[in-house]
């Protein structure tokens, strides 16, 4: 008796190896993007948010601030 075997997937092996791994690198990429992008982003943020501290404390006096 012959058997059926999935010999028909092997040629489809290297070609799917392939998007497999465009899709993990590409994962990999935008979540390494959106770190570093996220990273630098937050520290002129957080500069920003100083200089208005700043600003409003040399304007008026307050008694308490709650900043978000």
């Amino acid at each position: 008796m012959k058997r059926k075997t999935l010999s028909s997937i092997g040629g489809w092996q290297p070609f799917l190896f392939c998007i497999g791994m465009y899709v993990v690198a590409l994962f990999f990429s935008i979540f390494l993007c959106s770190s570093i992008f996220y990273a630098l982003n937050s520290r002129t943020l957080a500069g920003k948010e100083t200089e208005k501290t700043a600003v409003v404390s040399a304007e008026k006096q307050q008694l308490a601030a709650v900043n978000h």
